[in-house]
């Protein structure tokens, strides 16, 4: 029955493990296959055509384990490539960003929005569209972070050098006095702390995972797609990764807060 099946998740890398974090606790009764690209992160720096091949790539994947919805957890992806996804597969797919934005309007008190994230997310003004499409008064004001990533891949939050980083970058919404972040990026919520002293307790981050994970829930009700109740926890995610399995697994752990046992390297191209 298609409603028993898992709920297939992409990324470039780990950092949608946040929005794996999110569907488990939003959907516990839900399978998941996630796929982490980890042979090509990151995404960011890379053209729009190589994003587009990709993503196709990783939904391809993902449909030869039979999920019956995909979320595009990577807001690369999601910025650049999910137009075209959506014309070309029958299964609902989902990205990051709409989530996201809605959230950042939403939250906002002084209608004046910063939003983070790679470059190519950034210069394709896909946050910005979706905010001022909900509410046009709105001033957004996006900034590039392209060390993040390779940061937080490193295990590197908590170091000297990344809070000199994060102050450089994020100098520029101080300046515009923004009182809302969207971390446009899902790495970026394991810098939320350091993100947050740096910006000020009068501004809030908004994480887009537990909007998407919200958004999913609507989608499979809708659909008519989601899962029977099951009585007790199951190992009910599975991991694969495109390189570096133990790697993946042993950092996996600082995302979703419990080990990470079932990583399977399989390259898919």
């Amino acid at each position: 029955m298609k409603i028993s099946r898992p709920i297939g998740i992409f990324d470039s890398g780990m950092g949608g493990l946040t929005v794996v974090k999110e569907v488990i606790r939003y959907l516990p009764d839900e399978d998941i296959v996630y796929f982490g690209d980890t042979a090509r992160v990151p995404y960011g720096p890379k053209s729009k055509d190589t994003i587009i091949r990709f993503s196709i790539e990783n939904i391809l994947f993902l449909l030869r384990h039979e999920v019956k919805m995909i979320i595009i957890a990577c807001n690369t992806s999601s910025s650049v490539a999910l137009s075209i996804v959506e014309q070309n597969f029958k299964v609902p797919i989902m990205g990051v960003i709409t989530p996201g934005a809605l959230e950042a309007v939403r939250l906002t008190k002084n209608k004046r929005i910063g939003v983070i994230g790679t470059r190519t997310t950034v210069k394709s003004g896909a946050y910005e569209q979706q905010i001022l499409r909900a509410a046009p008064g709105m001033k957004v004001y996006s900034v590039a972070c392209p060390l993040f990533v390779p940061l937080v891949e490193e295990g590197w939050v908590k170091t000297p050098i990344t809070r000199e980083i994060v102050q450089t970058y994020l100098a520029p919404l101080k300046t515009r006095g923004v009182d809302t972040v969207v971390l446009g990026c899902t790495h970026y919520p394991l810098l939320k702390t350091m993100i947050q002293e740096v910006m000020g307790k009068g501004v809030t981050l908004v994480d887009s995972a537990r909007q998407v994970a919200r958004q999913a829930r609507i989608i499979l009700e809708q659909e008519q797609l989601l899962a029977d109740k099951r009585k007790g926890r199951r190992e009910a995610v599975r991991f694969f990764v495109s390189d570096e399995p133990e790697n993946f697994a042993l950092n996996g752990q600082r995302f979703l807060g419990f080990p990470l046992r079932n990583v399977t390297k399989e390259p898919h191209v």
